[in-house]
């Protein structure tokens, strides 16, 4: 069964100059098994193709059911050089949370 992210978790996103920061949280502590298997660090550069320009680093946090992920070379260069329209990454969280990912009825 494919679902959207965004039924089992919610997500923050921001900046740290040209590195957008996603926050993966699961909304609950059987959903984290699933997050950490299915979205890995290549999961998430695919998905983000043609934004994220460079590598893509993932952290777990169990501890808080959430993966954390770093996408360097995103936001044309930070707030105050990029002229793109979302130059602080906000809105990465939402394109992060409408992923589908391929899971068993079971686990829901």
């Amino acid at each position: 069964m494919k679902i959207q992210l965004l039924q089992i978790c919610h997500a923050r996103s921001g900046d740290k100059g040209d590195t957008a920061n996603v926050g993966l949280i699961a909304r609950e502590q059987k959903y984290y098994s699933i997050i950490e298997k299915h979205i890995t660090a290549d999961v998430v550069k695919k998905h983000f193709e043609g934004i994220c320009l460079g590598k893509v680093e993932r952290f777990e946090l169990p501890n808080l059911w959430a993966l954390n992920f770093l996408l360097h070379n995103s936001l044309g260069g930070g707030g105050t050089k990029s002229l793109k329209n979302d130059a602080q990454g906000k809105t990465l969280s939402s394109a992060l949370l409408r992923m589908e990912i391929e899971i068993k009825e079971s686990k829901l």
